[in-house]
């Protein structure tokens, strides 16, 4: 072997056991210290220690955040750079019963085997603030934090639509579903109303938009925040149904519209759905929505989705128009997000405009396009047709004068919104 060569079983366990006989990576706890250099926070996601061990993602990442942390001792700053384990949970229920141990015990034993794994690795982590998540010292202080959002109104029970597993008897993520079964076992997924505990992050949208300003962060990054949270200005209207007393609310950002709006499309999950449904489409709601509950949010709303959907059998009353149009029931409108229910306006919507064309529904321009237009569905700006009172205005001045005739009329409202939902 040449002089020079690199033999990793003997300088990298030399060097490992230097740094942690020296508590190397280890930051003082000694307030007068920490306050002599400038500090900087180094956190990478906590693994789920599973019984296969470490991936080749974990090191591809946390390499990246190690160079980080060591650059920046370097230079001059105290570093906290902790490691811990996302414990808690399915996955290590799941494992304790295919072992059939306790899930404490096979929890330990994945985490011995990941830390001498990640050790091995020569990662810049303090050891000494190692984090479990399952450990009562860890989630006593989730369960505090959770206790003061509960205190202070942002804590709220409500029914919400979850991917039920009966298999697992629990709850799965939309990322763990795919074509109506869980993604790891293949066992039904199914869609079912549950009361889950949900906190007020909508609660903050506008804050969290507005202190984006305060980030040190690219522009492009900030713009994908934005657009994630999703602020929208438009209106709730809310559109009388034939032979009910229920009223129906949407919310849309193209109030302009509504004389173009020439059917109504309303979640299968909705809580009006059972109730508007005549006697002789029943049979056949109840068996589109017995196909919509296997899949999950991501599968019904992809853009490349083909539009499926139902008639109700009922109508609904455009305010503007007072005429009557027919209220559908299609996957690709979800329950938790907006009302639940839209006002389809083809002429204006590329989607309305592809689902009108599928069920022969009447399609009314209400934006002029250009003379030169030769597309479908035409959603730039123009003067208003086809609208009444609104004839003649452009988008702003028709979106403007609209919202103040449903306020006026007790029809609806002026309505920001936002994409990001209560979790």
């Amino acid at each position: 072997m040449a002089e020079h060569s690199y033999n990793p079983k003997s300088i990298e366990t030399a060097w490992q056991t230097f740094w942690a006989d020296n508590h190397t990576f280890e930051l003082t706890n000694d307030i007068d210290e920490l306050r002599k250099k400038p500090k900087y926070y180094v956190l990478d996601m906590f693994p789920y220690p599973s019984g296969a061990g470490l991936h080749v993602g974990h090191p591809k990442g946390y390499t990246a955040t190690d160079v980080i942390a060591r650059a920046k001792r370097m230079q001059g700053f105290n570093v906290l750079h902790p490691m811990g384990w996302d414990s808690f949970g399915l996955p290590a229920e799941r494992a304790a019963v295919r072992e059939n141990v306790h899930p404490a015990v096979v929890t330990a034993k994945n985490i011995a085997n990941y830390k001498w794994q990640i050790q091995l690795l020569g990662f810049s982590y303090d050891w000494s603030r190692e984090i479990t998540t399952s450990e009562a010292a860890y989630y006593r202080w989730t369960q505090w934090i959770f206790l003061k959002l509960y205190e202070r109104d942002l804590a709220y029970l409500n029914d919400v639509p979850v991917n039920w597993c009966p298999a697992l008897g629990t709850v799965l993520a939309n990322e763990e579903v795919k074509d109506g079964v869980y993604i790891e076992t293949g066992d039904p997924v199914e869609r079912r109303s549950m009361k889950q505990w949900m906190l007020k992050i909508t609660h903050y949208a506008q804050r969290l938009i507005d202190d984006l300003d305060e980030l040190d962060w690219p522009e492009s990054l900030k713009e994908m925040q934005r657009n994630w949270i999703g602020r929208s200005d438009g209106a709730e209207i809310d559109f009388a149904i034939a032979g009910h007393t229920a009223k129906m609310r949407v919310y849309t950002t193209r109030p302009d519209t509504i004389f173009g709006a020439t059917y109504m499309v309303i979640a299968p999950e909705h809580q009006l759905i059972d109730q508007i449904t005549t006697d002789a489409q029943r049979e056949a709601v109840e068996a589109y929505r017995a196909v919509a509950k296997h899949k999950s949010d991501m599968e019904r709303t992809s853009l490349n989705k083909e539009k499926s959907g139902v008639f109700t059998g009922a109508y609904a009353i455009n305010p503007a128009t007072g005429k009557e149009i027919p209220i559908w029931a299609a996957d690709y409108v979800l329950a938790t997000y907006g009302t639940g229910a839209i006002m389809a306006v083809p002429g204006q919507d590329e989607r309305d405009w592809e689902f009108a064309e599928m069920y022969d529904l009447p399609i009314i321009r209400t934006v002029k396009p250009p003379e030169n237009f030769e597309g479908k569905a035409y959603t730039g700006e123009g003067p208003a047709i086809n609208s009444g009172f609104l004839n003649g205005l452009g988008v702003a001045g028709a979106k403007s004068r609209i919202i103040k005739w449903l306020e006026a009329e007790g029809k609806g409202e002026h309505k920001i919104n936002y994409k990001l939902r209560d979790w």
